[in-house]
């Protein structure tokens, strides 16, 4: 998800923190196919959210590995980025010049395909590259649903054979942890959530017992109004996950305080007041800022529509509210400064079953209990090749050789390479943004009784998460290369959320230009 942060012009710290690289929404990665006619299939098949190689538009905006073509040359993304055209003589920029060709690969991701291919063979798991399957698998497209009736190659699925298949792909115990793990309480519950209500889900009663409303008092003075503490245990219900309680001998209560001191850390960085001459140290000068400073639904700026135009895929995936012109305004709000319709789409979807309610009400997001809901929506949610916040802090993320090739180990220096890792990790020095989380990481761990004497708290040595390693998760649809009408999971972002019910059905209708009944 991209964050916008709240415009602060105290320091030029400030500054350099107002943009995060997309968390949520990100990775829109390029298939790795193999003897397969790219020209064929993009004129035919390719899909509205990701092209191969499209040419460089200094309106649009890409992620981190879109590609893109640029006076005769080709470069991908290395974090999100808008206006600034591929330089192959700036090693330091955000472009990295991939050849010749759409199609050039580095050895690093040659190296790193094998390491893919050789995990999956490794593993125990229904999740693998279609490419290295048996051909005799291939050639068998039959789908049985319960024993009524198969489906012989080139025939289009009913919707029930389709539902059959969603099933048949999503039976794991990993993917129904992951499910358990982003599962949300009705909206209609959390509105009944009040402070020392006896009707309050389990977690959210683990949290008044650890965090009281004087507490809250206590560590947020400054705080803009809105962010009241009967909102933040609104927002820990709608996640049952974050805090709940562990059956298999993890330390609920620990892991509580861990994740609490961990939230209220990026809350400081993001939306504080970072004044060094406040009446309240700077660590309790969190959530000062609603909405991003300066900006209102009815003044000039602040638009963030770049990517309402219905010409991009983001435009597509995403409709901004309003009128070519007069779009909704999809600037920073809440604690986590959601920002752009590709980011306040997702959220929407995840908190109404519905991309568009945010999208023509994004004032939602700092009006309502939402304003904090933002935050525990991140904090939840997998980023494939990144995994959840959450699962960083509570153990279920468990590094693999990649991981620790790349230096990457849980801790709170992983959650900052989460949050904004392209800007604050892996430059081999502390960044100012990075030192300040620390800093308030530690004040926040000692209220809470922490001890972090043993945990790695710096990303400055870190390299970003990869496709390689164990936070890489298939939690995506994205068509079947080999077979007519079927989508297969994937590990990169695309708008088919296997989480959701009912996408893959959707992912095969789109990609497949059929309707199923």
């Amino acid at each position: 998800m991209l964050i916008r942060l709240a415009l602060v012009s105290i320091s030029v710290l400030q500054v350099y923190s107002r943009v995060v690289q997309p968390g949520i929404v990100n990775n829109f990665q390029d298939v790795n196919i193999t003897n397969i006619d790219y020209s064929e299939f993009l004129s035919k098949l390719a899909p509205l959210w990701r092209s191969e190689c499209r040419k460089w538009n200094e309106k649009e905006i890409y992620l981190e590995e879109d590609k893109v073509s640029f006076q005769g040359n080709y470069f991908q993304a290395k974090w999100w980025t808008s206006g600034t055209a591929p330089n192959q003589d700036n090693d330091w920029g955000v472009w990295t010049l991939i050849g010749s060709s759409c199609s050039s690969t580095t050895q690093e991701d040659t190296d790193e395909n094998k390491n893919n291919i050789a995990e999956a063979e490794s593993t125990n798991t229904d999740i693998v590259d279609e490419t290295v399957k048996d051909d005799k698998e291939v050639e068998n497209n039959e789908v049985d649903v319960g024993g009524s009736h198969h489906l012989s190659p080139g025939e289009i699925p009913s919707k029930q054979h389709a539902e059959q298949r969603e099933k048949e792909l999503t039976d794991s115990d990993l993917f129904k942890m992951v499910k358990k793990s982003i599962a949300t309480l009705e909206s209609s519950q959390v509105d009944n959530i009040k402070p020392e209500s006896n009707s309050n889900p389990e977690n959210v009663k683990r949290v008044e017992e650890l965090l009281k409303s004087n507490d809250w008092e206590y560590l947020f003075p400054d705080r803009h109004p809105d962010y009241s503490y009967r909102r933040f245990l609104q927002a820990i219900g709608k996640f049952p996950a974050i805090c709940g309680t562990y059956s298999d001998g993890r330390d609920s209560d620990l892991i509580c305080r861990k994740t609490l001191a961990t939230m209220f850390a990026h809350f400081t960085q993001e939306t504080g007041g970072h004044n060094p001459h406040g009446e309240a140290e700077e660590w309790r000068q969190g959530l000062v800022f609603l909405r991003e400073a300066g900006c209102q639904e009815t003044g000039p700026g602040c638009g963030y529509d770049s990517a309402c135009d219905l010409s991009t895929w983001q435009g597509k995936t995403w409709p901004c509210g309003g009128d070519s012109g007069s779009w909704k305004k999809y600037y920073g709000r809440g604690a986590k400064q959601l920002s752009y319709n590709f980011n306040y789409g997702p959220f929407s979807d995840a908190m109404f079953g519905d991309v568009h309610k945010l999208l023509e009400n994004p004032d939602l997001v700092a009006s309502t209990w939402l304003n904090l809901a933002s935050a525990t929506w991140f904090y939840a949610y997998p980023q494939p090749p990144k995994p959840s916040m959450l699962h960083v802090i509570d153990g279920t993320w468990t590094p693999n050789k990649e991981d620790k090739n790349n230096k990457l180990e849980p801790g709170f220096g992983a959650t900052i390479m989460i949050i904004n890792g392209g800007i604050e990790c892996g430059h081999g020095s502390e960044k100012p943004q990075a030192i300040n989380r620390q800093n308030y990481y530690r004040k926040f761990a000692e209220y809470f009784k922490l001890d972090i004497s043993n945990e790695e708290l710096s990303c400055a040595h870190m390299k970003q998460f990869s496709k390689g390693g164990t936070g890489s998760l298939f939690i995506y649809w994205d068509r079947e290369w080999v077979k007519e009408y079927e989508c297969k999971l994937v590990s990169y972002q695309t708008p088919y959320n296997a989480l959701k019910p009912g996408d893959y059905t959707k992912c095969v209708e789109d990609q497949f230009k059929v309707k199923l009944n």
